[in-house]
């Protein structure tokens, strides 16, 4: 059986993420991962990961392995998204095409040859990041493409339009206009940010437009009425006719030179139409070539009633930004995988949702007695003997030169067959795939090189002294001199995963992190 997957359920679904991410019961993060890529250590690593990236693979082993190696994420709330449209910059000189309901297989759009709206280009945004839907771009059956663009649209009318005096036969409808801080924090050169909440926000421009844009209020529906055959036979009338069909109110009056309809103009929109034909039953008497007048039916409450639909958001951008405002964005480290992350818990707890601000999944040592600090390098081994137990190990992920502060992490590739990073059987496969957890009590901690520290089992707190004048706040709780992840291991459900070259951070730089997400 033949099926399609319409544009109405992929627009649901970018509204259902964005109404997620708004709950309060909800906490989705971007996070960082993955500090060592280009180890030779397995699970999806590539001694080529920076010249040449792997992708990411979708299965709840690899995506387990990436929970192993989360450094630290950033929550995103609603004012962290924007659901976004293609943007199509306002050019002179350009043909773009007008807003119409009927573009499909058998009617593609004439410029872009789309067989579906919402590819067409039919919407502009100019200089001045105010956006534009084209009603009229002049064209008819002598001029199929349309005309080009002579005068940029500026006005803020709520009514269509035309932008200047060039007759370049452009009508224009005023939608909205980006908002700064949406310029600053969303605008791309690929897309537009789509105001939020546009159904329920008392900003009042835009609800202007949306009111002006309701047909139950206004009964403005129809505005375009596209002359696709002339016909010839017709006689001269100024009479208006009536736009049939399943609406009401509707009216035209057309234009007849030489008995063919050069034009049609909307007198009155009417309300209601899902369809509709112009009713030229009393100047056809004569007609040997019957006319094809299409009423363009906007969308289903009018232009600007919801955007949304309008110019079919069916993309959301999701924006973080991680600089050095928290210390559980250590700017020594690296990272190679960017993710979103939905309600991981919080640790020691089965099931509550982690909703702070930011988290860190990296394990914390206060040290004293450091040694050669200069060599505790990100994605370095760390080691501790733990008496009775064995030796404990992880990788380096930060080491903060002014608070002592060690962080790191362990992964399965630290656990599993050193040879292949699987499951095999080997010789030593049994001493290799224990686990030791690092320990106060346990020994001195060391690197693979000449690093080493001694854990401080007597700090306990969130701030510690870095001089008699300053204190720092360690963003993350220890005891005894050791701070667990903020979230447990293996919690929450990864639903965007980015594999790209290892960053390396630094004190001088800020990662702003734009994700867009189609759906």
């Amino acid at each position: 059986m033949a099926a399609i997957v319409t544009d109405q359920f992929r627009l649901l679904n970018a509204e259902n993420f964005v109404d997620s991410v708004s709950d309060p019961n909800n906490s989705y993060y971007v996070f960082l991962s993955l500090v060592n890529p280009s180890a030779n250590v397995g699970f999806g690593r590539s001694t080529t990961w920076d010249t040449n990236t792997p992708s990411p693979i979708d299965n709840k082993n690899y995506l387990s392995h990436v929970k192993d190696t989360m450094i630290f994420g950033k929550r995103i709330t609603k004012n962290d998204i924007r659901r976004l449209v293609r943007r199509i910059n306002w050019k002179q000189g350009t043909v773009y095409e007008m807003y119409r309901h009927d573009y499909g297989l058998d009617n593609p759009s004439p410029q872009t040859n789309s067989s579906r709206l919402y590819d067409a280009n039919y919407y502009v945004i100019n200089n001045d990041f105010r956006v534009y839907v084209c009603i009229d771009n002049g064209s008819s059956e002598v001029n199929s493409t349309g005309n080009f663009s002579q005068d940029e649209p500026t006005f803020v009318d709520l009514e269509p339009s035309r932008a200047g005096e060039s007759g370049d036969g452009y009508i224009w409808k005023y939608l909205f206009t980006v908002a700064p801080s949406d310029i600053i924090k969303f605008d791309s050169i690929e897309y537009i940010p789509i105001p939020n909440d546009w159904e329920t926000t008392t900003e009042q421009q835009i609800v202007s437009v949306r009111d002006n844009g309701d047909s139950s209020i206004n009964e403005n529906q129809i505005k375009k009425i596209y002359v696709e055959k002339q016909g010839s036979g017709y006689n001269t009338t100024d009479a208006e006719l009536d736009i049939l069909g399943d609406g009401v109110g509707g009216k035209a009056v057309v234009n007849v030179v030489g008995g063919k309809i050069t034009s049609a103009t909307v007198s009155a929109g009417g309300n209601g139409y899902t369809y509709g034909r112009v009713d030229l039953s009393t100047i056809n008497s004569g007609a040997t070539g019957f006319a094809h007048l299409i009423p363009i039916i906007p969308p289903s409450r009018g232009h600007g009633y919801n955007v949304y639909e309008e110019l079919g958001t069916d993309r959301v951008l999701v924006y973080a930004r991680f600089d050095a405002s928290t210390r559980d964005f250590p700017l020594d480290t690296r990272f190679a995988q960017i993710g979103i992350t939905k309600n991981p818990s919080r640790v020691g707890t089965a099931s509550s949702v982690f909703k702070e601000s930011q988290f860190s999944n990296l394990g914390g040592f206060k040290l004293s007695s450091v040694s050669n600090a200069e060599d505790a390098n990100p994605g370095n081994q760390i080691f501790q003997t733990v008496s009775g137990v064995g030796t404990a190990t992880g990788y380096l992920a930060s080491y903060d030169t002014e608070t002592q502060v060690l962080k790191y992490f362990q992964d399965r590739s630290l656990y599993f067959n050193a040879g292949s990073y699987d499951q095999k059987d080997s010789k030593s496969v049994l001493s290799e795939a224990k686990k030791v957890v690092f320990s106060k009590d346990g020994g001195t901690v060391t690197s693979t090189n000449s690093f080493s520290g001694t854990i401080d089992q007597d700090f306990t707190g969130i701030t510690t002294a870095v001089t008699s004048t300053k204190n720092v706040n360690l963003a993350t709780q220890f005891t005894n001199g050791i701070a667990l992840p903020e979230i447990n291991k293996g919690s929450g459900d990864i639903i965007y995963l980015d594999n790209r070259p290892r960053v390396s951070r630094n004190p001088r730089q800020k990662e702003d992190i734009k994700i867009v997400l189609e759906f």
